[in-house]
């Protein structure tokens, strides 16, 4: 018989080539390998702990009485009363409600609630069996389960628990949006979320135009003062606006009566700890306009103001339009503002709190994170799709824009800077006198005395000490996870499939609130089935949390980094027949080493000043500062708790400032090329 090709050859057809694929080298597997260990950390980080969430949210638990059969023996011993089940036994005793044969999923029933009569010192002995092989309950700590009758004395039949029979279902979620007081959250956190959008995105824009678009004195001044609020935990703002305008409040009048606990005082804080994020971003696209349709406007005879319409925005829509997103993503995931000035103003982040660690209701708890999960996934798809549709504005060809001098629009930008810095330093200042003063408003003395942390509830300077631990072990080994995860993604050959879902997998972190992130290492962790549960408790549950919480930006980063090396360096390397460590070692890491600072600096900062990512996974052992101040306020020391978060502020503050001289050394000893 001929073959294929010979037939198509008789056809007049030639036959189609194969592609041919190229050998993998050593180099290529080896990449390949690291990249699947990278991937597999943020499928155990991110990935199996949403899934465990996801799957405890459609978990219901009730005790199911007709699982249970008891025997009752005489005086002497002798099982002669025939078996009765526990339903039976409550249907004529009605011991237990309806309602409370709802449980959680650590619920436990005492098999004493069907005896009335029951005493532990009676000579009388029990049998206790399950109808199914799935009834389970304990004696004491011990775990027994199936349809074999156990035998115990009236002393161990105490010990007796049944547990929970579980059920997959809506059943929790039906419950959540029938309850006014929590369907309430969602709307108040949306509210809230899209009105500190509308101000800070607003209050940004002119403080970046102003910085970009005058001529004005002390822009590095006014710039620093702007990213002031990122060293400090989103819980101080509320502290410091309780000293202005609590009960007792500095300038409480200036609210006309309102009070600051509420949606006054989220929105007000919010717009603090938010603004320079949104100032960031905007300065950037600010930053690059492109001079020559500033000079066509001008020459068009526009006025100044239809330039700003028809020019500037349209320019930085893009900017704005992100600015919003990551706002918005800030204010609606937010933990710890809320919780110290939100009063009885519910929202999601809290709700989360509240079932989780005041009721217990851990399945109620995890449906709040999956309708808190929700507007944050949606607003991160909105603008992952944005940027994609964002064009460059800055070719080749164009002229960076220069402003000129205007004596009076110079003026006017340097005094609305100085508004928005005096409202930040003013802030941060009050957090500071708070701190240092003995008891307000009766003695205004200064002391040191709420520096005395190791007699406050709140974990005490080693909660302090564990902070600063915990941010460097989460710099150290965070930028070296990151950074060797983005090299392998953006290096690697082929493997498009592998390359791809591992960026889907270091995406995904941006879009979890940390809330949510930590209440699904709960479930995960805390299996005793995983053989990871014993970091629970750890130190290095937390890193590891931390990490993964804040890997998207710091990947992004690394991967923008490297797509500026040149891939003929890999080209020659491997003419050199070099491996792609040594490569790695001598090029790649001392040319990309200010980015490597700056996502050390970065895992830093936001690792001294996270709440919610944490606020479920310390231990007594493990207290950070940032939590130590929640606890603190929750305990009425508010001062201490000021003191405590000024702590983190200066903290950063000198981290930053090392960051910088480290910077300018590295800069002259690796960095020379840059400046030929």
């Amino acid at each position: 018989m001929a073959s294929t090709a010979d037939a198509l050859a008789a056809a007049g057809r030639p036959p189609k080539a194969r592609p041919i694929k190229p050998r993998l080298g050593r180099d290529d597997l080896i990449m390949r390998g690291f990249m699947a260990v990278i991937a597999l950390y943020l499928v155990i980080a991110i990935a199996l702990p949403l899934y465990a969430m996801l799957s405890k949210s459609f978990s219901t638990y009730s005790f199911d009485l007709t699982a249970y059969e008891f025997q009752v023996s005489d005086e002497v011993g002798n099982f002669d009363a025939p078996p009765v089940s526990a339903a039976a036994l409550n249907d004529e005793l009605q011991a237990v409600s309806p309602e409370d044969l709802s449980t959680s999923s650590d619920g436990r029933l005492p098999a004493t609630s069907f005896f009335p009569d029951f005493s532990f010192r009676s000579p009388v002995m029990y049998k206790i069996r399950g109808t199914s092989a799935d009834a389970v309950y304990l004696v004491g700590t011990e775990r027994f389960s199936g349809t074999e009758w156990r035998e115990v004395d009236s002393n161990n039949f105490r010990r007796v628990m049944l547990r929970p029979a579980r059920d997959i279902g809506f059943a929790n979620y039906v419950t959540y949006f029938s309850t006014p007081a929590l369907f309430q959250s969602i709307e108040n956190s949306i509210f809230i979320s899209a009105l500190s959008t509308i101000i800070t995105v607003t209050l940004a824009f002119g403080f970046a135009y102003a910085l970009s678009r005058s001529c004005m004195r002390l822009k590095g001044f006014f710039r620093l003062v702007a990213l002031a609020p990122i060293l400090v935990p989103s819980l101080l703002p509320g502290i410091g606006l309780v000293y202005l305008f609590g009960n007792q409040g500095m300038i409480k009048e200036l609210l006309l009566g309102e009070s600051i606990y509420g949606p006054i005082g989220i929105v007000i804080g919010s717009v603090f700890f938010t603004f320079p994020h949104a100032m960031i971003i905007i300065t950037t696209a600010l930053a690059i306009s492109d001079a020559r349709l500033y000079e066509a406007a001008e020459c068009l005879k526009a006025s100044r103001w239809k330039i700003f319409w028809t020019v500037t925005v349209p320019g930085a829509r893009y900017g704005l339009i992100s600015a919003a997103f990551v706002v918005f993503n800030l204010v609606i995931t937010d933990f710890g503002l809320p919780k110290v000035i939100g009063g009885q103003y519910n929202m999601l982040a809290v709700d989360i709190y509240k079932q989780v660690i005041g009721q217990q209701n851990f399945e109620m708890g995890a449906v709040v994170s999956v309708v808190l999960l929700m507007p944050a996934l949606v607003a991160f798809a909105v603008d992952r799709q944005v940027q994609k549709k964002q064009v460059a504005l800055l070719s080749a060809r164009s002229v960076p824009y220069q402003p000129k001098p205007n004596r009076r629009f110079d003026w006017l930008a340097f005094g609305y800077c100085g508004l928005i810095a005096v409202f930040i330093v003013g802030l941060l200042a009050v957090c500071q006198y708070a701190a240092l003063i003995k008891f307000w408003p009766y003695d205004l003395s200064l002391s040191l005395k709420n520096y005395a942390f190791d007699l406050m509830d709140g974990g005490g300077w080693d909660s302090y000490y564990n902070s600063i631990q915990m941010a460097l072990l989460t710099a150290v080994a965070g930028t070296a996870v990151v950074f060797v995860g983005a090299y392998m993604v953006e290096k690697t050959k082929g493997f498009e499939t592998g390359r791809s879902l591992f960026q889907l997998l270091a995406m995904l972190p941006m879009a979890i609130p940390g809330m949510v992130l930590g209440l699904a290492y709960i479930f995960f962790f805390n299996e005793p089935a995983n053989p990871l549960n014993f970091i629970y408790g750890t130190m290095a549950i937390l890193v590891i949390c931390t990490v993964t919480h804040f890997y998207t930006v710091s990947h992004l980063t690394a991967v923008t980094a490297l797509k500026q090396m040149d891939r003929e360096f890999e080209s020659v390397a491997a003419s050199l027949k070099q491996p792609f460590y040594k490569l790695f070692r001598v090029v790649t890491v001392p040319v990309c080493l200010p980015t490597i600072l700056d996502i050390s600096i970065y895992l830093f900062v936001n690792a001294m000043t996270t709440v919610s990512a944490v606020i479920f996974l310390y231990s007594p052992t493990t207290t950070l500062a940032s939590v130590a101040v929640l606890n603190m306020n929750d305990a009425g020391d508010i001062a201490p708790a000021a003191a405590m978060g000024m702590m983190i502020f200066y903290t950063n503050a000198g981290a930053r400032l090392i960051h910088l001289a480290v910077s300018k050394g590295v800069l002259k000893r690796t960095q020379a090329w840059r400046f030929r």
